[in-house]
Order: C-alpha cells, then structure tokens, then sequence
C-alpha cells in the first residue's frame, strides 16, 4: 500500500502569465505557497484485475479506457498500469471549485503514488510535467502551468516561465521571522461559491489582455522584492492593486456578494486581498497588519474560516508497505 499527501497551494501575484498563449512569446513570473490543507492518495493492489477509484463516486471497471475520472485514468495510461488497483482520495477540503488547485494536486498526488507502487521515485520536476502533460496537452483544460510546479516542488516560490518554455521554481530567501508574520497576517475565508476554473478562463482572452499581463508580471516581481525585504505593508498593497486589475479580465471574476465581502475587509483595516484561483468563488485570500485579526475576522463572520499554515514540502509518499 502507498499513500501520498500534496498540499493545495495559493496563488498570490502574477496569476495568467503561466499560460503558454503568453509566457512562450513573453515570459510569465508568478509568486504563490503551499499550504498544510492536502490530497491524501491511496494505492494498493488486488487481487483480482479489476481496476477501483474511491472518491465522490466508486469506480469499479476492467479497462483503464471505462474510467470516468480523466485524472487518474491518463495517470495510470503514463505509469503503465493496466489492471489489478485499487485507488482512493480523501481532502481536507471541498475538492472541486475552490480556487486551491485541488486538479492538480490530484494529478500529482496519483502519479506519485503509482510510480512510488511501481517502485520507482520520481523527482518533483517530472511530476510537474507530467501532470501539466495529462491537464493541458491531453485533456486540454484552460489552464497555466504554475499550479503543478508550485504543488509538486512546495514552499514559497517565485516561479518563472521562460520564453523557451523552462520553468524556474525558486524558493523565495524570506527570514524566519518574516515568514511567521507573513503567515499570522493572512487568513481564508470561504465564499460559499463553487465553480469550474474552465468556465471563468474560457471567457478570459489573453491575447486582448496582454498590458494586464505585463502588469502583473511586474506585480509579481515586486512581491517577491518585497518578501525578501520584510514588507508586508506593501505585499498588502500589491495584492490589493492586482485583485482590482484581475477582476477587469472578465466580469465573471468576481460578484455583487464577493466585491461586499472584500469591501468589508478593507473596512476593517486590511491591506488587500484576492480571490485564489480564477475568480468566481471559492475562498478569498484577506492580508492585515498586526492587530486588525479580530476586526477583520468580525467583518466577515457570516463566512467560514479556513486556518492554515505555510508548508515547505511538496507531494510527498507518506506510507510505503
């Protein structure tokens, strides 16, 4: 039996130019973390041929091509796993329309796991694309590629993405005590929306947006200055400036109830926000400074609260037997 764990991840500055329309022609630049909230994976053999995937539904098919779940099904295509396994997924969250890459840490979390069944260890970079390799190239879901750099590798990272298509997956040198700071000064708050990523990117054309994109290149890599300088004040304020930017690449970014729930943070004293992931719904990212927690937490109580921390690690195999 084989068990991974792979953090969710947030994505804080530069969201979009990891989509190749742009960074092959321009580079993209994107600061995001990881998260202590995972994807639990679980693998093991049967007995029998039959091939069985546990997750909101029981899948229970002889032939890797019946799978519904796309994920996993091309997962097990790469690995080369035909038959005889059993696969299971638990969350520490909602899994689907949360705007913390749930998809991707999916994808990663099972090739872990099946290469790990297979007894081979594969490093954090291959996973990453492999699994930008099952979402985009054969699935083709309207996604970026950050999402799967950030969840396999782990931490806090500037990533770049090269116009010659390399991926540059740094840890941002931030002291410790920053970091602690930079942690207590951020909560999540659910939005009580779901949505799919797809319908809000597909209504987002990057070629017409390519002034913003540039911007939040430039957002991205003034957010990274500013970890390493310790100032938070200011991280703020870029993610305050970036959430007014990203709402004009579509009006299905936001709504009527997030834009009042934002509005009530900023009234109780915090520096900015966003919403993670595409927009839509899911949960909104709210930053403060020291000493406004309570006010801000007050302002919005009538939505749920996720506590978190930051992790350093990416998916890992938690479980070999």
């Amino acid at each position: 039996m084989i068990i991974t764990r792979t953090p969710l991840r947030l994505s804080l500055l530069g969201g979009n130019t990891d989509f190749r329309e742009y960074f092959l022609n321009y580079g993209g630049l994107v600061v995001s973390t990881t998260i202590d909230k995972y994807i639990y994976c679980t693998v093991k053999k049967r007995f029998d041929d039959l091939i069985i995937v546990n997750y909101m539904v029981k899948e229970i098919v002889k032939d890797v091509d019946d799978l519904q779940h796309e994920l996993v099904r091309e997962a097990l295509k790469i690995v080369g796993i035909k038959k005889g396994i059993e696969i299971s997924f638990l969350a520490d969250i909602p899994s689907e329309g949360t705007g913390l890459a749930s998809s991707s840490a999916v994808t990663i979390g099972v090739l872990n796991a099946l290469f790990a069944y297979t007894g081979r260890n594969v490093p954090a970079e291959k996973l990453a694309n492999l699994a930008i390799q099952i979402e985009l190239d054969i699935l083709e879901k309207p996604i970026g590629i950050q999402d799967q750099h950030a969840i396999a590798a782990g931490g806090i990272r500037q990533i770049e993405f090269t116009s010659g298509n390399k991926v540059i997956a740094n840890e941002i040198p931030i002291k410790e005590s920053v970091r602690e700071d930079f942690n207590n000064s951020l909560m999540l708050f659910y939005t009580n929306i779901t949505r799919s990523s797809g319908d809000i990117l597909n209504t987002v054309n990057m070629k017409d947006k390519k002034n913003l994109l540039d911007q939040n290149k430039v957002l991205a890599m003034d957010g990274t200055r500013a970890l390493f300088q310790g100032d938070l004040r200011k991280f703020g304020g870029l993610l305050d400036f970036y959430w007014k930017a990203k709402k004009q690449f579509s009006d299905k970014i936001s709504n009527p109830e997030i834009d009042e729930m934002y509005d009530k943070a900023m009234k109780a004293g915090a520096y900015g926000g966003k919403v993670i992931g595409a927009g839509g719904g899911g949960f909104l990212l709210v930053m403060f400074p020291a000493g406004k927690r309570a006010k801000v937490r007050e302002a919005l109580k009538d939505y749920k609260e996720l506590p978190f921390r930051f992790t350093d690690s990416g998916s890992r195999v938690i479980f070999n037997i």
